[in-house]
């Protein structure tokens, strides 16, 4: 897709992952996916253009809090906005979520697919 705005999701959720990247594309967006922490952080280190990046935090190998840290200390993402979409909802979760430098905290089971995208459009209006 030229000149679109691409949007990484680290999902380790088949369904969830297929669903979000039709959603979002059918919204103009590019999505790129990854289904573990390992692979989410090795994407966002080597693909260019990345605007968003949607973040599970309870992932294989490496999990989200950690791969948001990197992501935060990494100079070309360290502005990058990064929205966790997760079932962790305990108060102390989002509140290390967003410690660590996540933009919003989505849990899972509140939302529907429309309303993750309502959050990307806040950080990344579609074009």
């Amino acid at each position: 897709m030229e000149n679109s705005k691409k949007i990484l999701i680290v999902e380790d959720d088949d369904f969830l992952t297929r669903m979000l990247s039709k959603t979002i594309e059918a919204e103009g967006y590019e999505a790129v996916m990854a289904g573990t922490g390992e692979e989410g952080w090795r994407k966002v280190s080597t693909e260019n253009g990345i605007q968003l990046i949607l973040l599970d935090v309870m992932l294989p190998d490496l999990d989200g809090f950690e791969v948001l840290k990197r992501i935060r200390r990494y100079e070309p993402t360290k502005n990058t906005p990064v929205i966790i979409v997760s079932n962790l909802g305990q108060p102390e979760d989002q509140e290390r979520g967003k410690a660590l430098g996540a933009n919003d905290y989505i849990i899972k089971s509140n939302v529907s697919l429309d309303e993750v995208v309502s959050h990307v459009k806040k950080f990344l209006p579609a074009t």
